[in-house]
């Protein structure tokens, strides 16, 4: 595997090759023009989502994600953006209708604060998640309802300035993982062990008890913001080859 660390910025829209993961990072603060233009690609149910939301920032980022996401999409896909149709699991993931031109193209989405986060990759799955290192006076209390005994354990143990980044490595591992499934994390959390290696990236160490099951599962950290973390994880039947990181706009 052959990862690219660098997030780069393309003078176009890059390929997506059947042995490539595309990692893309977006900052959703965007000017009130370019809201404007994004809302009028999303579906109704997207714009019905949009109005829930109390805060102006909170609408138009979230107007700002999705815009994001079906201009990607539309690049990838080479359709317009506004004709993208997608699908959600009972758990309430997008997937990619098949109604659309090729809806083998997998892709996953996070977002944290005014930043994005999304991966995209053809016939496997493939989960994001990107959380902002806020403040987490009940980390230990979350840690030893919702983590492992030895994840527990980990954080317990470690220096209490650490702790708050370990929670943040811990919980993004997971979230990657039981997004790219599509499980709801309630229920789940404690079904993922991941284990942090010397230099903190994280693997998968058992999925619900069994050290068999992670032999299908890759974890990789994302190179984020100050202040961020970020993971990303893969499913096979074959690996992607390379994961290469842009940045948009």
């Amino acid at each position: 595997m052959t990862i690219n660390t660098v997030w780069q910025h393309p003078s176009q829209l890059p390929v997506l090759k059947d042995d490539q993961v595309h990692i893309w990072r977006a900052n959703l603060d965007l000017p009130d023009v370019e809201i404007v233009r994004l809302t009028a690609l999303l579906s109704p149910d997207e714009i019905a989502r949009a109005n829930k939301f109390r805060f102006p920032h909170l609408k138009a980022r979230f107007i700002a994600a999705r815009g994001i996401l079906r201009q990607l999409l539309g690049n990838y896909l080479s359709i317009n953006p506004d004709q993208i149709q997608f699908e959600y699991s009972d758990r309430g993931k997008p997937q990619l209708s098949n109604s659309n031109p090729d809806y083998t193209l997998q892709f996953n989405i996070s977002h944290s604060q005014e930043n994005a986060l999304y991966g995209f990759t053809y016939h496997h799955q493939i989960g994001v998640d990107l959380e902002y290192i806020r403040e987490m006076p009940d980390a230990l209390k979350i840690a030893q309802r919702f983590f492992s005994p030895r994840e527990y354990k980990l954080l317990k143990e470690s220096p209490i300035k650490e702790q708050r980044l370990l929670f943040f490595k811990l919980w993004t591992a997971k979230e990657a993982y039981l997004k790219a499934v599509g499980t709801g994390l309630a229920d789940s959390l404690s079904e993922v062990e991941i284990k942090l290696n010397s230099d903190l990236s994280p693997q998968l160490q058992t999925i619900k008890g069994s050290p068999e099951t992670i032999a299908n599962w890759s974890l990789y950290p994302c190179p984020t913001a100050i202040d961020y973390v970020g993971a990303i994880a893969i499913s096979p039947p074959k690996l992607p080859q390379q994961i290469n990181f842009w940045h948009w706009h």
